[in-house]
């Protein structure tokens, strides 16, 4: 469900290069990963649009909030709904990253679950 193509980042890159990289793979939203692909931090569309030499570190969010692949997508629809995520990462347990969930694809197979649990 998460989808692995999301664009990743590393600390020390320069913002405007990984906001054309992002652009350019039609995504508005990048993953900041360290060493095995540790999720370290965000960067959504207005973190994106900071800045230009200045590095990631400096504009990402760190820390974001993460989910686990065993956590139901309708759990997941129901928190990012709530809190009105637009994306969250799915890691493992250890924290390297999988993949990152859209809210509307969340939304999309929770209601589709609901169906046909019902």
């Amino acid at each position: 469900m998460a989808r692995r193509d999301v664009p990743t980042c590393r600390l020390d890159e320069p913002i405007h290069e990984v906001r054309t990289r992002v652009q350019a793979a039609g995504w508005d939203s990048c993953v900041v990963v360290g060493p095995e692909r540790v999720v370290l931090g965000l960067l959504r569309r207005e973190e994106l649009g900071r800045g230009s030499g200045e590095p990631v570190e400096r504009v990402m969010r760190p820390g974001p909030s993460t989910y686990r692949p065993n956590v139901p997508i309708e759990e997941l629809a129901t928190i990012m709904v709530d809190k009105d995520v637009a994306s969250s990462p799915i890691t493992t347990s250890d924290g390297r990253l999988m993949g990152l969930l859209l809210r509307e694809d969340a939304v999309r197979a929770a209601a589709a679950s609901r169906a046909s649990a019902g």
